[in-house]
């Protein structure tokens, strides 16, 4: 109907225009502007005209239900000057893109759920006394911690070493932190490092095993006794006493578990100082592990890590040219090598262009890392500490330096390079 402020146009008739749906060949058609009078094609004129000035028409238009029906009573110059609006459709890109969206998220939360399980089902295996020596906060995120990181020379029954355990039920004791009991031997401890770690911080400290120390409830002697003598919650106290530090949190490391853990990561590159021949346990002929390693940058699968890592005395290496063996290698240089190994773990899983394989393969690596070891940080604090890790920076390898040998075959360390060592965490 035309507005109070129009002028009607006597000679136009008054009806309604149903808007309807176009018709299956309408698309198909063209206007025939020839069978239009002069009258109707000025029509068509000022309907164009009011759409490009966005003014509203001078009759009312009247939406249907389908419209199909009524295609049948309008010319087609009609259903061509009053079109039914099309619905604006997704585009297929967009679509694709949210299901792909949905899918990653998907895949991530299922690695985060494994190596929470994981994380749980191992924290669970820890020794009581054990946990019961610990005091740390499981906000691990936002408040920086004391972990001891412990790796045991104690081996399954079932490998060729030299020094495995002989029965099953031994070697749990051993690689859950319990004190020897039931006949079962206790196991030194074959690593011993400190790491701080959450609130945006990750610094090492390596202690030599065979540093001089006071055992509580044992005479003094060197430090790695401790866990032989009262488990992992012995070796706690008598770190904590020859630092000055309280530790909060512990790690058991699995050597079975870290060589799979590093495999699934796709190894691990380090950067090794000088060229390195050693065989580890007798060598790889007697159960063991047997190593060449070139100067510079190597890629190491699992068992070449572990080996590295527990690597005391170097072998002299086939052909000429300097290497360990014959420039000189100590525990100092031991314990460097093992924080070498896990910068590389935290490079490998941190670096930009192993995010693709990292995320394709995270669920694997979820459910394995944490059966690398068995620690006190179970389901809410392990992510946590996973998450801090991936934003700190790393530190330069720091390892205590004694001050000359010990009784015993034991190294000296003094109290100012401890207390130097301890401030270094804290600040």
């Amino acid at each position: 109907m035309p507005s109070s402020g129009d002028k009607p146009d006597k000679d136009r008739p008054e009806y309604n225009v149903y808007r309807s749906r176009r018709g299956l060949f309408s698309r198909f058609r063209r206007t025939d502007l020839g069978s239009l009078s002069g009258r109707e094609k000025r029509a068509a004129d000022r309907e164009r005209a009011a759409r490009a000035g966005r003014q509203d028409l001078p009759y009312e238009v009247h939406g249907s239900g389908s419209g199909r029906g009524m295609d049948r009573f309008r010319s087609p110059g009609a259903r061509d000057r009053y079109p039914r609006p099309r619905r604006p459709r997704p585009r297929g890109g967009k679509r694709w893109l949210k299901w792909i969206l949905v899918a990653a998220f998907g895949w991530f939360c299922l690695s985060v759920l494994a190596f929470g399980v994981s994380a749980q089902l191992q924290s669970m295996k820890l020794d009581g006394g054990a946990r019961d020596a610990l005091g740390g906060s499981p906000w691990i995120l936002t408040s920086p911690q004391n972990i001891l990181i412990i790796g045991t020379d104690s081996r399954p029954p079932d490998t060729l070493e030299p020094g495995a355990a002989e029965e099953e039920r031994c070697y749990e004791q051993q690689a859950e932190g319990q004190a020897p009991h039931d006949g079962c031997p206790g196991a030194r401890a074959d690593t011993l490092m400190v790491v701080r770690a959450g609130g945006g911080k990750f610094k090492k400290l390596g202690i030599p095993r065979d540093s001089y120390a006071a055992i509580p409830g044992h005479d003094t002697q060197k430090i790695n006794a401790a866990y032989a003598f009262g488990g992992a919650a012995l070796q706690v106290q008598t770190v904590e006493d020859f630092l000055g530090i309280t530790i909060d949190h512990v790690v058991i490391l699995n050597f079975t578990g870290f060589e799979d853990f590093i495999d699934a990561i796709g190894g691990v590159k380090v950067e090794v100082p000088e060229r390195l021949c050693a065989d580890i346990s007798g060598g790889k002929a007697n159960g063991g592990w047997t190593i060449d390693l070139k100067k510079g940058t190597n890629t190491l699968d699992g068992e070449t890590a572990l080996a590295y890592a527990r690597t005391r005395k170097p072998s002299p290496c086939p052909g000429s040219g300097p290497s360990a063996y014959t420039t000189g290698y100590d525990d100092l240089d031991r314990a460097a090598a093992q924080q070498l190994v896990m910068n590389g773990i935290k490079q490998r899983l941190t670096d930009p262009l192993r995010l693709p394989y990292n995320f394709i393969k995270g669920p694997i690596i979820g459910w394995t890392a944490p059966k690398a070891f068995v620690s006190d940080m179970g389901f809410f604090t392990l992510p946590q500490l996973a998450l801090s890790t991936v934003f700190a920076g790393s530190s330069k390898p720091d390892v205590l330096v004694p001050s000359g040998p010990g009784p015993g075959g034991s190294l000296e360390i003094p109290e100012s390079e401890r207390r130097r060592a301890a401030a270094g965490l804290e600040s």
